[in-house]
C-alpha cells in the first residue's frame, strides 16, 4: 500500500445572497471553523475504492461513491481506501456535499484541481448558484456574483465574535429541489398566487402578482450591499430573514426559534437554502 495522502474543507456560511444570487444579486459568504478530512491510500489490489465512514448514513455514503466515480475520468480506475472524516453538520446549509466534493478531489488531484472538482460539483450538485464552491474553494470571506470570478474581501476580523449556530433540524427537501422550485415561482408569479390562495389569501390585487417574490429577492441583495457599506450586521441580518421568510424557505418552527431570538434583542437567519418544511437547517445567531 502506498503512502497515504490526505486533504481537508470547510464548511461555509453564507452572510447575505440566499437565492437572491440565482437572480443576478451579489452575495456575501465565509468559511466556517468546521471542516471534512479526506485521507486516501492507494492499493492495487482492491477492485474497487473502498470507503470508510463511521457511522456515516448510506445516502452520504453513496454520495461519495458517486464523486469516486466521476474522478475514474481523470485519475484512472481508482483502487484503494478512502475515510472520510466531517465535522460539517450534513444537509444543513453549510456546504457539507460541496466540502466533500473538494476535499476528495485535492485529495487525489491536487491543489490544482479547481475546474474539475467544478465540473464534478456541477454534476452532482445540478442547479447550484456557485457560491457555496467559491468560497469553501478559497477558504476565505468571498464577495459573489453569478457569472464573475468571485472576488475575495476583507470583513471585520470580529465580525462573527458574539455569533453562534444552533441546528434547527434537518430539512424535508433537497438544495436542488427548492433551487428548481424558487426559480419557477420567480419566473412565474402567477403559481405564488395560487399558492396563496390554497392557503386562503383570497383575492389578491394584479399588482402584487409576484411582487413579494421580487421584492424580498431585491431585499436580500441590498443586504449584501448594506453590509459592504458597513452596516450593522445585526439589522441586516434582521431584514434578511425577514425577507428569506418571505420566499417561504424558513419553516414555521424556525421562524418561532428566530422570532424568540429577537424578542431577546437578537437577530437570527438561515445559512443555506433553507427548506419547506423540516427543520431549516443551521441558524446564525448574532446577539
Amino acid at each position: 500500500m502506498n503512502a497515504k495522502r490526505k486533504s481537508s474543507a470547510h464548511g461555509k456560511i453564507i452572510l447575505t445572497g440566499e437565492y437572491a444570487v440565482l437572480f443576478g444579486k451579489r452575495g456575501i459568504a465565509v468559511p466556517s471553523k468546521e471542516f471534512v478530512t479526506i485521507t486516501w491510500a492507494s492499493d492495487s489490489s482492491m477492485p474497487k475504492p473502498n470507503v470508510v465512514w463511521e457511522n456515516a448514513d448510506p445516502m452520504w455514503r453513496k454520495y461519495v461513491e458517486r464523486i469516486l466515480e466521476l474522478l475514474d475520468l481523470h485519475t484512472g480506475k481508482l483502487k484503494g481506501t478512502l475515510v472520510v472524516n466531517c465535522g460539517i453538520p450534513l444537509g444543513k446549509g453549510m456546504g457539507s456535499s460541496t466540502a466533500l466534493v473538494i476535499a476528495i478531489c485535492r485529495c487525489l488531484l491536487g491543489p490544482d484541481s479547481a475546474k474539475i472538482a467544478l465540473s464534478i460539483e456541477d454534476q452532482i450538485n445540478p442547479g447550484h448558484s456557485g457560491i457555496d464552491f467559491a468560497v469553501i474553494w478559497e477558504n476565505k470571506p468571498i464577495l459573489y456574483s453569478q457569472g464573475k470570478e468571485p472576488q475575495i474581501i476583507d470583513l471585520p476580523k470580529d465580525l462573527l465574535k458574539n455569533a453562534r449556530l444552533i441546528d434547527t433540524g434537518k430539512p424535508n427537501e433537497m438544495t436542488q429541489e427548492l433551487v428548481t422550485w424558487m426559480k419557477t415561482r420567480v419566473e412565474n408569479p402567477l403559481l405564488r398566487v395560487e399558492e396563496k390562495r390554497k392557503k386562503g389569501a383570497g383575492f389578491l390585487p394584479a399588482d402584487s402578482k409576484g411582487g413579494e417574490m421580487h421584492d424580498a429577492i431585491n431585499i436580500i441583495g441590498n443586504c449584501t450591499e448594506r453590509l459592504l457599506k458597513g452596516e450593522s450586521l445585526h439589522a441586516v441580518i434582521r431584514d434578511h430573514h425577514k425577507a428569506q421568510a418571505a420566499l417561504g424557505v424558513v419553516p414555521e418552527a424556525t421562524q418561532k426559534i428566530i422570532a424568540d431570538i429577537e424578542l431577546q434583542g437578537g437577530a437570527a437567519k438561515v445559512i443555506g437554502a433553507g427548506a419547506r418544511t423540516g427543520g431549516g437547517g443551521m441558524v446564525l445567531i448574532i446577539k
